[in-house]
Order: C-alpha cells, then sequence, then structure tokens
C-alpha cells in the first residue's frame, strides 16, 4: 500500500535529471517524425511509445526499489493521470507531425502561462497583475511565432500544439501531487500498463507493415520515450516544479538541431522573434511563483516562532 514519503530535496539532481529528460524527450520527437515520414501512422505511434515503455520501467524497479514498490491504493489517480496523458499525447505527437520540430517545440513554452491560468481556474489561486502581465506578453510571443491570417504557419498545427501544452500543465499537476505518495517508476509503469489495452483497441485499425529500419524507429520511441519520462517524473520528486521548469527552454537547442540535421529547415524569422517572449514569459512566471513559495514558507516559519 502506497504511504506519504517526505523525500528530501536534491535540486542539482533533479536538475541533471530534467536536462536528460529534455534531451531524450526532443530526441523522441524527432524519431516521431522520421517515423511519420515513413508511413508511420499516428495510432501506431502511441501504442509503442506506451508498449516499450514498460520494460524500461520494469528495469528500473527490479534494479531498485523491487517489483513491490509497484503497488498502489491509488488506482483512480491512476486512471486520471492515464486518460489525461493520452489525451497530451495525442496533442504532443500531432503537433510534432503537423509542424517544424522548432515550432512546435516554441509552443510548448506556453506550459507555464496555461499554468498560471489553470492555477486561478481550478485551485482559485490569485494571479497578481506581474503574472498576468507575463501571460499577456507570452500570448504576443504566440502570435507572432503563429501569425494567424499570413498563412505560413498551419493553424490547425498551431491549435493542436496549443493544447498539448495546456494538456502539459494539468497533467503536471496531477504528477507533482501523485508524487507525494507514488515514485516516479510508479507513476509510469502504471500510466504505460493502463494506456496500452486503450491503445490496443485502435491499433488494429491503423497496423501496418513496415521495414526493419522503420520497425528500429518506433522501438527506439518507446525506449527513449519511456527514459525521457521517467527522468522527468523524477524531476518533480526531487525539486519543486519552480526549480526544474527553466531546464526545458533547452529543448528548443535540440529541436532547432534536429530539425537542420534531419530535415533541412531552420525556425522562422517569427519564430525567433516570438520565442524570447514566450520564454521570457514562462521564466517569470516560474521566478514569480518561487518568490511567492519561499515568502510564504518564511511567513509560516515566523508565525510558529
Amino acid at each position: 500500500m502506497a504511504t506519504a514519503q517526505h523525500v528530501a530535496q536534491r535540486p542539482l539532481y533533479a536538475l541533471g535529471l530534467r536536462l536528460l529528460a529534455i534531451a531524450a524527450l526532443a530526441t523522441m520527437s524527432a524519431l516521431i517524425k522520421l517515423a511519420s515520414m515513413r508511413g508511420v501512422q499516428l495510432a501506431e505511434t502511441l501504442f509503442f511509445r506506451q508498449f516499450f515503455a514498460v520494460p524500461v520501467a520494469l528495469a528500473i524497479v527490479l534494479a531498485g526499489p523491487g517489483i513491490g514498490s509497484l503497488r498502489t491504493a491509488r488506482i483512480g489517480r491512476h486512471v486520471t493521470r492515464t486518460l489525461f496523458g493520452l489525451i497530451g499525447m495525442v496533442a504532443n505527437f500531432g503537433a510534432v507531425i503537423l509542424l517544424p520540430l522548432a515550432e512546435a517545440t516554441t509552443l510548448q513554452f506556453t506550459v507555464p502561462i496555461f499554468a498560471t491560468i489553470l492555477s486561478t481556474l481550478l485551485l482559485k489561486e490569485v494571479a497578481g497583475l506581474h503574472r498576468w502581465s507575463a501571460v499577456l506578453i507570452g500570448f504576443i510571443g504566440v502570435l507572432l511565432v503563429v501569425q494567424p491570417g499570413n498563412g505560413h504557419f498551419p493553424l490547425f498545427g498551431a491549435a493542436v500544439g496549443l493544447s498539448a501544452a495546456f494538456m502539459v500543465a494539468l497533467i503536471s499537476i496531477q504528477i507533482r501531487e501523485l508524487g507525494k505518495t507514488e515514485s516516479p517508476t510508479t507513476t509510469v509503469f502504471w500510466f504505460s500498463v493502463l494506456s496500452i489495452p486503450i491503445l490496443g483497441l485502435a491499433y488494429p485499425f491503423f497496423a501496418r507493415a513496415h521495414d526493419p529500419a522503420t520497425w528500429a524507429l518506433l522501438v527506439s520511441i518507446g525506449l527513449i520515450g519511456g527514459i525521457g519520462q521517467m527522468a522527468l517524473t523524477s524531476a518533480l520528486r526531487w525539486a519543486p516544479v519552480s526549480t526544474v521548469v527553466p531546464m526545458d527552454y533547452s529543448s528548443l537547442i535540440w529541436a532547432t538541431l534536429y530539425g537542420w540535421l534531419l530535415f533541412g529547415m531552420l525556425p522562422t524569422a517569427s519564430t525567433w522573434l516570438g520565442a524570447p517572449l514566450i520564454i521570457a514569459s514562462g521564466l517569470y512566471i516560474v521566478w514569480r511563483e518561487h518568490r511567492l513559495a519561499k515568502r510564504n514558507t518564511e511567513t509560516a516559519i515566523a508565525a510558529a516562532d
């Protein structure tokens, strides 16, 4: 049975995990785009992404805490996380397929913006002028990247990319809450296992024959994605969201590099204009959250004394 675990914070370890996770997930995104260009359907990619993540989770469990650590008393929470996670994966993978890598990655940087909106709507937190100003600046950056009406950027792809960012913000709240009682391996394992039957129902309708190179891509997507997800979840366990989220912006470096090397594409001029505004907005929101959390902690300690 899962019990509450009070884990000491290890910020440097968490930052390293987050950087590893971002590198792995950026690599996975590049492989997803390559697979789609070889005729792989989205449903196939999703199925094998989850299927081959299970061995990664099991290997880490067997090498560490043991199979008993996978027991959980919160299976309902894991089911909810799985449903939201699948929606997020469909949007995230869809954006990678529909958009150039750098542009799809840039839209992911709106996660802190959506997190601010969600915390206000769902958690009834008060967002002051500073944070709402940052949200506004971030959306100006999005408009610069997308430039609706110009026709240079697929608006459907942009909508899918922004939906993916919204889901990531929502899922991050779920993972952080699950992390109070569940280990990262438990969370990743149940997400993969619970999603396989759902994706398995859709898979036969989209399954195709592939050459060995394409199968190698699908296996790699699952293994590398599993490693990235494990590292991503672990980072949230060892440090607060505000500490590790700034590392996510390193993904633009990977996306630009892969876009250039594999697809001969560099970010557009509008992306170079809008991305700094979106990044600055996100970093300010994260910094503001960190300051407020620190101030609240100091106030609580002073009141206790």
